[in-house]
């Protein structure tokens, strides 16, 4: 009776994923790093997972300062001190709007050593670079060359292959030691990377998942210019945390 018990209240790999809304190989990933706890089973030691675990893994939010802190860190963008883990959506509908946020964003960043990635292509990347070369305090060069400073792009991939690459990259980022991460994906230029607009949705939602997991806060830009209402309405959904904030700070 127990190991039917178990049997039926445990999930597999494949199950947890789909609790989860995310690729296997991200479920093996928190596994192994002991971000998601796992039991071992039969004689080939394959993972199950309770669903309480899972629900208190879904669960986890910024706003629980680790132990021992008096309050749990901020990062400000754009005037707004916004707590980490915070995964934001400005709309910009000129070009000066792309840069108003963004720009003092990853310019405070490098200059504090944190590690901070882009994503962004052509001439959007030239103005991103203009920019930021312009910031006082700041070697591009010097940055992008110790990594902190990384611009990105995955064209051609799939949902679960650009969250797995995004989970490599911070990870790697960490393993020098704690710090905050910050990224910026100018979406014009992501959606470049997926077939479709609603895969790129499918993304978002994924990424708003899996970024809970680190010290991260993420900007993702878009330019009401690039993409329709209805769109835009999905992507104020796929980012509640702008809801905990002044909202029309940013709209551009």
């Amino acid at each position: 009776m127990p190991k039917v018990s178990i049997s039926h209240s445990l999930l597999n790999t494949r199950e947890a994923a789909s609790f989860l809304r995310v690729s296997e190989a991200s479920i093996r990933r928190w596994s192994d790093s002991g971000l998601l706890r796992a039991q071992r089973v039969g004689r080939r030691r394959e993972r199950r997972f309770a669903e309480s675990d899972l629900v208190r893994f879904l669960g986890q939010t910024s706003s629980s300062p680790p132990a021992g802190a008096a309050t749990a860190p901020t990062v400000n963008v754009g005037g707004q001190l916004v707590p980490l883990r915070s995964h934001l959506a400005p709309i910009y509908g000129t070009d000066a709007g792309t840069v108003r946020l963004s720009i003092p964003f990853l310019a405070d960043g490098i200059r504090a050593g944190q590690h901070c990635f882009l994503v962004a292509n052509g001439d959007v990347l030239e103005r991103y670079i203009k920019a930021l070369t312009q910031e006082q305090g700041i070697d591009l060069a010097v940055a992008n060359d110790s990594g902190r400073f990384t611009i990105v792009g995955w064209p051609g991939a799939t949902v679960a292959d650009v969250i797995g690459n995004w989970e490599m990259l911070f990870g790697k980022a960490l393993a020098g030691g704690p710090t905050l991460l910050r990224i910026v994906g100018e979406m014009a230029s992501e959606r470049e990377m997926f077939a479709s607009e609603a895969e790129m949705m499918a993304y978002e939602e994924a990424y708003e998942l899996m970024a809970k997991r680190y010290p991260a806060v993420t900007l993702c830009q878009y330019d009401a210019r690039e993409f329709g209402g209805e769109l835009m309405l999905r992507v104020l959904k796929a980012h509640p945390d702008m809801f905990a904030q002044h909202l029309g700070g940013f709209l551009n």
